[in-house]
Order: C-alpha cells, then sequence, then structure tokens
C-alpha cells in the first residue's frame, strides 16, 4: 500500500513522515518549495504476527508493510507548483492529510493563521480542481479526435462529463456514486480526490485531548462528510520522539504520558480500514507472515499473493482463525477440535485467517 503525505506548506508534513517511518529528516521552519520527495517503508504492527512468532519460533518473521511518501506542501491557488505534488497523489492507494493545528510564531502559517477547517477545504479544493482540469483537457482531446473522424469511447465520455458536473460543483469524487463499469474505465484517470483519506489534525503537546482540539477535530469531521475519509488527532512532535526511541524506551515514555499504543498505530490501522485491506497469515517453522489482501478476496486469488503456482495448482486451503488457534494452543489441538476446516476456491477470506494451501502444479 503507497500512502501519499499532503498538507499545506508548515503543516507538519515531514514530522508525521518521520513519526511514521522512524527516519529524522530535517523539519524546516519555512516552507519548502522545491526537493526530492522521500520515502519510508513501515511494518503493519500486528499483536497476532508478535504471538504467532513466540509460539513458532520462526527462521524469518514477515509483517505487511506501507510506504509512506512526503514531498512539498500544496499552494492554495498555485496549479503550476501543485502539479508536482499531484503526481505523488494520483500515483498513490490512499491519502494522509495533514491539517495544522498547533501555533508557534516561529513557524510562519502560509495563509496568515492557524485555522484548521480552512487549510483542510483548501487543500481538498486544491485536489478537486486538479482533478477538474485533467477533465476538461481529456474531453478537449476527444472533441479534437472527434474532428479527426476518431469517435470517442462512449463510456468513457459519459464518466467524464458526470465527473466534470461534480468537480464543477466542488465535489470531490470519492462522495459520487459510480457503477463498477464506471469504476474500471477510471482506474486509468488516476483521479486524487477519489482517494481515500485519512485527515490528521497535527496538534501541541498542550492541546491534547483539550476542548479546543475535540471542538476542531469534529469540525473537520463536520466539513468531511461523505464516504471514505477520517479524521484522527495527535501531536506529531511526540509521535517524532517515541519513534526514534528504543522499543523499551518508548513503552516508558508511552506509560509516562498514560497512552496505551503510540497514535500512529491507529492511524496504520485506519489506512487500512480505509482501503478495506485485511491480513491472513501463513505460519510454520520457517517463516511466519502476514499477507495483504482486499476484504472480500476468495481462497484462490489470495493463495496467488504467495505465488501464481499455488492459485493456478489450488486444491484446497487449510483454515483456522487466528483466535480458535491461540485459544487451543496448537494446530493439532485446534483441529481435534472441528476447528481446522477445508475450504474450497470461492472462500471468502477472513482477517486473521491462519491458511495453509494445498495445490498440485
Amino acid at each position: 500500500m503507497k500512502t501519499a503525505i499532503i498538507g499545506l506548506a508548515n503543516s507538519g508534513k515531514t514530522t508525521i513522515f518521520n513519526a511514521l517511518t522512524g527516519l529524522n529528516l530535517e523539519v524546516t521552519t519555512f516552507p519548502t518549495l522545491s526537493q526530492d520527495h522521500h520515502t519510508g517503508v513501515v511494518r503493519v504492527p500486528d499483536a497476532r504476527i508478535t504471538r504467532l512468532t513466540e509460539i513458532f519460533k520462526p527462521k524469518k518473521t514477515t509483517r505487511a508493510t506501507v510506504e509512506y511518501i512526503d514531498y512539498i506542501g500544496l499552494t492554495k491557488g498555485d496549479m503550476e507548483q501543485n502539479r508536482k505534488v499531484f503526481d505523488l497523489i494520483r500515483d498513490a492507494d490512499a491519502i494522509v492529510h495533514v491539517v495544522r493545528g498547533f501555533e508557534d510564531e516561529s513557524i510562519m502559517h502560509p495563509m496568515g493563521s492557524v485555522t484548521p477547517r480552512r487549510d483542510a477545504e483548501t487543500v481538498e479544493l486544491e485536489m478537486i480542481f486538479g482533478d477538474l482540469e485533467l477533465v476538461e483537457k481529456r474531453l478537449e482531446r476527444m472533441e479534437q479526435g472527434a474532428q479527426r473522424g476518431k469517435k470517442p469511447d462512449e463510456v468513457e465520455h459519459k464518466l467524464l462529463l458526470k465527473c466534470k458536473e461534480a468537480l464543477e460543483k466542488e465535489t470531490a469524487l470519492r462522495d459520487v456514486d459510480f457503477t463498477d463499469e464506471e469504476q474500471k474505465a477510471m482506474r486509468a484517470l488516476q483521479f486524487m480526490s477519489i482517494k481515500p483519506q485519512l485527515i490528521v489534525l497535527n496538534v501541541s503537546e498542550e492541546e491534547m485531548g483539550t476542548d479546543r482540539t475535540r471542538a476542531e477535530t469534529a469540525g473537520l469531521q463536520g466539513f468531511f462528510t461523505g464516504r471514505q475519509v477520517r479524521v484522527l488527532d495527535l501531536c506529531g512532535k511526540i509521535e517524532m520522539e517515541i519513534a526514534q526511541l528504543s522499543p523499551d524506551e518508548a513503552m516508558a515514555f508511552l506509560d509516562d504520558l498514560g497512552i496505551a499504543e503510540p497514535a500512529l498505530n491507529k492511524l496504520i490501522h485506519l489506512s487500512y480500514d480505509l482501503l478495506g485491506l485485511i491480513s491472513f497469515l501463513t505460519v510454520g517453522e520457517d517463516e511466519v507472515r502476514a499477507w495483504t489482501i482486499r476484504k472480500g478476496t476468495d481462497a484462490q486469488r489470495a493463495a496467488g499473493k504467495i505465488h501464481s503456482d499455488i492459485e493456478r495448482g489450488f486444491i484446497r486451503a487449510e483454515v483456522v482463525a487466528y483466535d480458535d488457534f491461540i485459544t487451543h494452543g496448537s494446530m493439532s489441538a485446534a483441529r481435534d477440535k472441528g476447528l481446522v476446516r477445508l475450504e474450497g476456491k470461492t472462500y471468502e477470506v477472513k482477517d486473521g485467517d491462519i491458511i495453509n494451501f494445498r495445490f498440485n502444479v
């Protein structure tokens, strides 16, 4: 899963990126207008993998991963500058949209004041306008092609007109109903405002858990009333400090703050939920591993995540739910209780299923 971290300049995007990845990129107090994008791969926290590793003591443990990308901030009304960021967003599966909620006189705000809902709306509109520009250019090329005698694709043409109507009303495409045929036609267009989005209100340590933060978070939730959007508040500065600590030091730090786990863990899990992703598990002495798939994936296609030969030669999936396995302590005990099942190609894999695929090629 590839996730783009976006927002206005000086919203704390790089701080959040450092917190997520454990990297230590320079955090500036001035807007950065040009730089290379930064990429970091994060292991998805999963207590099930930790427990299964303790049980099987495998040679190797492999967790699911998320790739995060940090780049320059978006700028209100500067389409030329913003196109650099748009290319990054269009290639991502999801968006982490960082909204500034902290006051700091030493860090300038590109719009003069800290107003989270206005800032979030500004970024949302820039993506909508970017999508509208793409639609208009596409329609213009279709018209030029028609003048030369090239018949336009009717499905795509109708789709573009539908998108244009919504975008001109400043409606994000994620809030528009599309048929399965339209969704299929949209994949090549790489719209931005259709991407699932996690809004992160980045507040100061002093503002954590305050009425003001709750009110600002509620305001953002009120603006993003559509589907595939979640809102989360956290203190990026503290989360970045936690990410730089060893696991034991981080645990002690969290205990002192009375926090059960880093907010960034919640951010990753919310990203999975937004995209409709789950994990099935494979276990053994060689490796314990989490495999990421979309909800609704059948057993045969899930097998293809491991290897195309397993999908092609699929016979049966030997399945036990993680909780059932842990309750009884071993595969043999779960089997004795009738909890290990043989499932066919069309079985819909569930989150936490421990699976052994039988195949023949």
